[in-house]
C-alpha cells in the first residue's frame, strides 16, 4: 500500500522506487568499501584517545586534590569535563556501537565496555542501538525523539502539559544521564502500566541502581575524601564536570534529530520498509553540525550524525571522510542535506522545542489522500517536522 506524507512538500516525491534502491545500493557501496580498508590507522585512533582520555582524566583529578586553590579548581574542573565528555561521546557512544569489535581487542569491545555513566552499557544498547536506530525519528516507536516527555510535531495533539516542555527539556539537559537511564527502563511507561510489578523490570532498576551509586562513590565520595581539606571543592569541581558533559551531550543529541529541516515519519512508513527506504529514513531523519576536527572528536563525531546514522558501526573516524560522498548523494538525488553551525542548530532546536509547547497557529493541512497501488512513485509516510 502506498502513503504520501502529510505536508504540503513531499521531499522525495521525485524519487521512484527504483530511484530509492538505487540510493541504497550507492550506499551500500560506500559502506563495503570503509569496510574492507578498515586496519591499523584506525586501531591507532581510538586507542590514541582512549590513552588521552584516560591521561586528561588522571591529571585532572590529580590537580583537584588541590582543588582548594581557585587556579587549581577551574584547571581539574575544565580538564575533567572534556575528559568525561570524551569517555561518553567519543569513547563509550561509539564503542558500544561496536564500531571497533572488528579489531577483537577484549578491552574495546561492545560487550566488554561499561562506560562512566549512570546508565548500564546492556540497558543502553538495547534502547538506542536496537530501537532507536530501527526506528529513527518514527513518531510513537522512537521513544529518543522527544523522549517520551515533549511533543515533537504539529501533528501530534497539543496539551496544556506541554506549556511545560521547555522547562522539562532544560531539566533533562542538566542531569542527561539520568534521564538516559530513565528512558533506557522505560520507566514512565512501566510506572503508568503497573510494569514496575515485573521482576524482569526490577532486575533492571536494579542495574541501574548499581551503576549510580558506584558514581556517586567515585566522583562525591571517595576523590573529594582523597583531596582532604579541599574536599568540598573538589565534590563541586566533580558535580560541575557532570554537569558540563551533560550539557554538551544533550545539545549534541539535539542537533542531530531536533532542528528545523529534519523530518519525521508515521508508523506507517515502516511497513513493508525496503534497505533503500531505510537508507532515506536516516537521511531525512538526521542533521550535522559544521565546525573543526575537535569540536568533530568533541561530539563522538555526532556532528555528522547522517553518516553515523546511515552506517552506525561504521569506526567514527571515518564519518568525516565519506561526509563529501554523502552530501554529493543527497545532492545528485535532490534531497536535502541538513547542517549548521553549533550555535545555529542548538538555537533551532530549543526554538522548535518552545514552539511546540504551545498549541499549533494554525489548523494541520488535511491528510492527503492516499495513492493507489499503481501510482508511479511510492513515497514513505512523513510528518512535517
Amino acid at each position: 500500500m502506498t502513503v504520501i506524507q502529510k505536508k504540503a512538500v513531499n521531499p522525495i516525491a521525485h524519487l521512484s522506487a527504483e530511484d530509492i534502491e538505487t540510493l541504497g545500493k550507492e550506499l551500500d557501496a560506500i559502506r563495503e568499501r570503509v569496510v574492507a580498508s578498515r586496519g591499523e590507522r584506525d586501531a591507532a585512533y581510538i586507542r590514541k584517545v582512549i590513552s588521552t582520555q584516560r591521561k586528561l582524566e588522571i591529571g585532572s583529578r590529580v590537580v583537584l586534590l588541590f582543588s582548594l586553590f581557585p587556579p587549581a579548581w577551574i584547571v581539574g574542573t575544565a580538564g575533567l569535563s572534556v575528559a568525561k565528555i570524551l569517555e561518553n561521546m567519543e569513547i563509550g557512544h561509539n564503542v558500544l556501537h561496536g564500531q571497533w569489535d572488528w579489531m577483537r581487542d577484549p578491552k574495546i569491545h561492545s560487550t566488554s565496555w561499561e562506560w562512566d555513566h549512570v546508565a548500564p552499557a546492556d540497558q543502553w544498547k538495547q534502547s538506542h542501538n536496537e530501537l532507536h536506530h530501527r526506528f529513527t525519528n518514527v513518531v510513537g516507536k522512537d521513544n529518543d525523539l522527544g523522549y517520551g516527555i515533549m511533543r515533537v510535531d504539529e501533528d501530534q495533539p497539543w496539551h496544556p502539559a506541554h506549556l511545560g516542555q521547555p522547562l522539562y527539556n532544560f531539566l533533562n539537559a542538566c542531569f542527561f544521564e539520568y534521564g538516559i537511564a530513565a528512558y533506557d527502563l522505560d520507566l514512565g511507561n512501566k510506572l503508568k502500566n503497573g510494569g514496575h510489578k515485573d521482576p524482569e523490570f526490577r532486575t533492571r532498576v536494579r542495574a541501574v541502581g548499581r551503576k549510580i551509586r558506584r558514581q556517586f562513590l567515585k566522583d562525591y565520595l571517595l576523590f573529594p575524601l582523597l583531596s582532604g581539606p579541599s574536599f568540598l571543592h573538589t565534590l563541586a569541581a566533580n558535580f560541575t564536570a557532570n554537569l558540563v558533559r551533560n550539557l554538551w551531550s544533550h545539545s549534541v543529541i539535539m542537533c542531530g534529530h531536533f532542528p528545523d529541516g529534519v523530518e519525521t515519519f508515521e508508523k506507517t512508513s515502516i511497513e513493508g520498509e525496503t534497505r533503500g527506504e531505510w537508507y532515506v529514513r536516516q537521511m531525512l531523519g538526521s542533521a550535522n553540525i559544521s565546525g573543526s576536527r575537535l569540536m568533530h572528536i568533541m561530539t563522538g563525531n555526532l556532528s555528522f550524525q547522517i553518516e553515523h546514522h546511515l552506517f552506525p558501526d561504521l569506526p567514527s573516524n571515518r564519518y568525516q571522510e565519506i561526509a563529501p560522498e554523502v552530501r554529493a548523494l543527497f545532492d545528485r538525488y535532490g534531497l536535502k542535506y541538513t547542517t549548521g553551525s553549533l550555535p545555529r542548530q542548538v538555537f533551532s532546536a530549543w526554538r522548535k522545542v518552545f514552539r511546540l509547547a504551545l498549541p499549533n497557529r494554525r489548523q494541520p493541512a488535511p491528510p492527503v489522500t492516499p495513492l493507489d497501488d499503481s501510482a508511479e512513485h511510492p513515497t514513505p509516510a512523513l510528518v512535517a517536522a
